[in-house]
């Protein structure tokens, strides 16, 4: 019994020491409302999310994926011209690659004219997975 008390009262002290050695601080910040951070977000961010956006759509009206199956990685810099897009869809539905390679070219294309933004053929690269 008392070996009992022993081992408890090491724990329950033990338990308070470390809750008392000060932590970490914790910084509380709020989120910015709707609209209200707009000005620091980048023309890159902006242009390749418009571009996620068109890929999405245009895949979705030409093929039979739905757009919770399809995956979308862009990277790049569009000031320079340069895209990376990464696709994924599964395994299973039978769409052509060349066809989405075809889709994602075009979506570029179309959201690179209307942002102003020069990007060749030649610093797109456009990988498809299937998972």
């Amino acid at each position: 019994m008392l070996k009992k008390a022993i081992i408890s009262g090491i724990i329950f002290s033990s338990i308070l020491l470390v809750g008392c050695n000060g932590g970490p601080e914790v910084k509380v910040i709020d989120a910015p409302k709707d609209g209200e951070n707009d000005a620091n977000i980048s023309p890159k961010s902006n242009l390749l999310s418009e571009l996620r956006d068109k890929i999405i759509v245009s895949i979705t009206e030409q093929t039979e994926l739905d757009s919770e199956s399809i995956a979308i990685m862009l990277d790049g810099s569009p000031a320079k011209g340069i895209i990376d897009v990464s696709v994924g869809f599964p395994k299973d539905v039978k769409v052509d690659d060349t066809m989405i390679q075809q889709i994602v070219k075009d979506s570029i294309k179309n959201v690179s004219e209307t942002e102003n933004v020069a990007i060749s053929e030649e610093n797109i690269t456009i990988k498809i997975e299937r998972y």
